[in-house]
């Protein structure tokens, strides 16, 4: 049977058809979803600044986000005043500068001081002259020689003396006036002050030749070493706090996280719904101060859960992902050189995970079975790795 020759094109051309539309089709077989590894020389690992970690045990879920300051105990912060008025006479402090208890930190002058001095010189030899007069009156008022009368003027004259000097005596004793050295004679215009502790100065109000009054504060002086977190808490989350709970915190503009526990919890509402609670930092550190702003995170709850820091996963086509790297390192011909020098790559595995609560760097995460829990995992240059798979991919479907 001779077919016309128009059926035999029309049948060429559909079996033609056919093929083409099977090769295409099997092309975007081929490159349909994205690769799930990529692969690093050595150069570019140590360009992505690559480190591998495992996931932590943090107390993510059951926990309040608080803020406060950096705060002293008022037994640590001394403002330093002169019992007496005066003259600055030298002074060496600067604020900042470091002070011991004991240190001389002013010296003051005041020509009032050498009349308290004159005035207990007096008080002291009249009180002598009263005590002796009143012992004779006593021995005389055994042996009825004396009359009541006299014995108790004596007694009175001795008593007001004796409360004279010691007034005198304290009034020396808070403007530090060596009493040996002043019945010895030697009585002098100014006096030295010293720090009461330890710290640093953190005011100084004054300058040399400046009156001082009692009430005015020469200088601020705290002691860092036992510096505690204030932190304020929402009425809401009031009933959730306990003595002794965790508090994890970040400075301003710092990302290392210190820790605290929960040490004294307010007993009044503020005007603004809050209160106050009190916690002692778990390590000292000296070089903090008062008054620095920070974000805390109190553990209210008793789970811990496995947890990533946030750099460790990427975002990708609205998943979540990190990366495991191979267990062994492979040996390839490096293209780009002229003579294909043999590098090391490492290759990274993509793995989708899911993700719960983030607090302070760190989110929850839940991998897939068929990751161990203790298998190391990408916490530095996720994002980098995850920019060069798709740089592949593009390349790949650019060819």
């Amino acid at each position: 049977m001779n077919f016309p020759i128009y059926i035999v094109i029309i049948m060429l051309f559909l079996t033609t058809s056919c093929g083409g539309n099977d090769q295409s089709q099997t092309v975007a077989e081929h490159h349909e979803g994205p690769e799930n590894s990529v692969e690093l020389t050595s150069i570019q690992y140590e360009t992505a600044g690559i480190e591998v970690g495992r996931t932590e045990q943090k107390q993510i879920g059951g926990t309040i986000k608080v803020n406060g300051i950096l705060d002293v105990p008022p037994q640590q912060l001394v403002s330093v005043s002169i019992p007496l008025g005066g003259f600055l006479k030298n002074t060496g402090l600067l604020q900042g500068s470091q002070v011991r208890k004991g240190q001389v930190i002013a010296t003051i002058e005041n020509p009032e001081y050498i009349r308290i001095q004159q005035d207990y010189l007096e008080a002291h030899s009249n009180l002598e002259f009263a005590k002796a007069d009143y012992e004779r009156q006593q021995e005389l008022a055994k042996e009825n020689v004396n009359s009541l009368k006299t014995l108790q003027q004596s007694k009175k004259d001795y008593q007001t003396w004796l409360g004279k000097v010691n007034g005198l005596k304290t009034t020396l004793k808070m403007i530090n006036i060596n009493l040996s050295l002043l019945e010895e004679g030697n009585i002098v215009s100014s006096t030295n002050f010293y720090s009461p502790i330890n710290g640093y100065v953190t005011e100084v109000n004054v300058n040399i030749g400046k009156y001082v009054s009692p009430t005015d504060v020469l200088f601020e002086i705290v002691d860092t070493r036992h510096l505690h977190a204030e932190l304020t808490v929402f009425e809401k989350d009031v009933l959730k706090l306990k003595l002794g709970q965790k508090v994890r915190f970040t400075l301003a503009n710092e990302t290392k996280e210190r820790t605290a526990k929960v040490y004294l919890i307010g007993r009044e509402i503020g005007s603004d719904r809050s209160i106050r609670i009190h916690c002692h930092l778990d390590k000292e550190d000296m070089e903090l101060l008062p008054g620095m702003y920070l974000k805390a995170i109190v553990e209210t709850g008793e789970a811990l859960v496995a947890a990533l820091p946030d750099e460790a996963i990427v975002d990708f086509q609205g998943k979540k992902y990190i990366f495991i790297p191979s267990e062994e390192n492979e040996k390839k011909p490096d293209q780009s050189e002229p003579h294909e020098i043999v590098k090391n790559t490492q290759r990274y595995t993509m793995v989708e995970i899911n993700t719960g609560f983030s607090d302070l760097g760190y989110t929850q995460v839940t991998l897939p079975d068929s990751i161990d829990g203790n298998a190391d995992i990408v916490v530095k240059g996720a994002y980098s790795l995850l920019s060069k798979m798709k740089n592949s991919e593009e390349e790949d479907y650019g060819h």
